[in-house]
């Protein structure tokens, strides 16, 4: 079991790290999509199947997709852009928005309980009985959502294309 938690780790972490220091959105994208397969892993191995496939609809399927979709209809060109000069403070400031949220995190995290025997009991519920409740009252919800992240999406794509000038192509 550690062996499997060690090489899952490693999965995430690593195509985590990858896709960040790689300059190619598309190849950075498809490395998120291993880490977050890692990750839907990572709930299969820790007993919550509902929640592992979630992420794999979720994420390894539409995020995935969104992005990627997202990334190709909005490129203009195959050049890098040098690197401009306040790329610096940018770094400084991204390290103390990280650092930011890592310390609430902490102190979610130290500040829990981590006493077995007072912690309240995980609640009984299938995957039927969740999915039952999700397709019922909540169905209204759901197709909202997914109306609201279409919409999301061909807005981003209106917004990023570029205006083409409405004279005839072979006009000087």
């Amino acid at each position: 079991m550690t062996l499997a938690l060690i090489l899952l780790s490693v999965l995430i972490l690593g195509s985590a790290a990858v896709a960040i220091a790689l300059r190619n959105l598309i190849h950075s994208a498809l490395l998120f999509v291993g880490c977050w397969a890692g990750i839907a892993a990572f709930y299969l191995w820790a007993g919550a199947e509902f929640v592992a496939f979630a992420q794999v609809l979720i994420y390894v399927g539409a995020v995935s997709m969104v992005v990627l979709f997202a990334v190709l209809l909005t490129r203009q060109g195959n050049e890098l852009e040098p690197v401009k000069d306040d790329s610096f403070n940018r770094f400084i400031r991204a390290l103390i928005a990280g650092g930011s949220v890592a310390g609430v995190l902490l102190g979610a995290i130290l500040g829990t309980p981590m006493d077995v025997n007072t912690a309240s009991p995980a609640p009984t519920m299938t995957v039927r009985e969740l999915g039952a409740r999700l397709m019922g009252p909540h169905a209204a919800a759901l197709l909202i959502v997914g109306v609201l992240l279409t919409v999301a999406l061909l807005g981003a794509v209106v917004l990023a294309a570029v205006d083409r000038s409405d004279q005839p192509e072979d006009a000087p």
